[in-house]
């Protein structure tokens, strides 16, 4: 098991590197993909995903790249709206075949997987989008990792005993430090081989955010798959779940790294 997990990481890694490091319309379209399929996997716990309700899911997503690509996100809020009206047009006209939890579910998982997910391209489609870009995954995946540490070695204090027993509040905290501290020896890699000029303590504090962040993510995907008694999303990568499985702290830090590097 571990083994098969540890492949499938390295070669989500080198996806990842090929895809963010290249940016425009690869990662558009990688985004693209990963964000129906990770809809499809959350659609499938209400059992929504090869539905009507679902398929109206996947066309908002669409639309939402489309808007994305052609830059007119001005038209978000629009269609939101507009979806909203579809999904509901559905859940009335063909009432009782859905139930009000599958339409919520629905409208839910635009936003949750979708939009938050886009912004890794918007991140990367930023002036400095190149280096940035690289803050969200260690933010979530490098909290993720010293906060796994840390509570193996000092965690004793139950951070949400009832959602997820194994982590700590030591963890916790160790994996915002260790979040943080990623920041700063990546600000000083780019700084002395990337030919970038970035500030340490700046990428300290969006790391050390995100990875506060992250948490929040992580702990929010065990929450839905515990309320409806399920391991993982999906089995799409061997050996641990699916997309959401994988990328569930991501789409939290994701927004977060991308207003933090505007506004900081």
């Amino acid at each position: 098991m571990f083994k098969t997990r540890l492949l499938s990481g390295i070669v989500l890694v080198i996806v990842l590197v090929a895809t963010v490091g290249y940016g425009g319309n690869v990662l558009f379209s990688l985004l693209a993909v990963v964000s129906v399929i990770g809809m499809k996997e959350l659609y499938g716990v209400v059992r929504a995903h090869n539905k009507l309700l679902g398929y109206a899911g996947y066309l908002a997503a669409a639309a939402y790249y489309g808007l994305l690509f052609c830059n007119h996100m001005e038209l978000v809020t629009m269609l939101s709206i507009l979806f909203l009206v579809m999904i509901m047009a559905v859940y009335v006209f063909s009432y009782p075949t859905y139930h009000a939890q599958q339409v919520t579910t629905v409208f839910f998982g635009f936003f949750y997987v979708a939009v938050m997910l886009s912004y890794v391209y918007q991140t990367r489609m930023l002036p400095d989008g190149q280096v940035v870009v690289w803050l969200i995954f260690l933010s979530s995946w490098g909290c993720d990792t010293c906060a796994y540490c840390v509570g193996m070695l000092i965690g004793k204090h139950k951070m949400a005993p009832r959602l997820s027993p194994k982590k700590s509040v030591e963890g916790g905290i160790g994996g915002i430090a260790g979040a943080a501290l990623l920041g700063v020896i990546f600000a000083f890699a780019m700084n002395r081989w990337g030919g970038a000029d970035v500030s340490p303590v700046q990428y300290a504090v969006i790391c050390g955010a995100g990875g506060m962040i992250s948490q929040v993510g992580d702990l929010a995907a065990s929450a839905i798959k515990r309320n409806h008694d399920i391991k993982d999303y999906g089995k799409l990568i061997p050996g641990h779940g699916g997309i959401l499985d994988r990328f569930d702290s991501v789409i939290f830090t994701a927004p977060v790294i991308y207003y933090l590097a505007v506004f900081i």
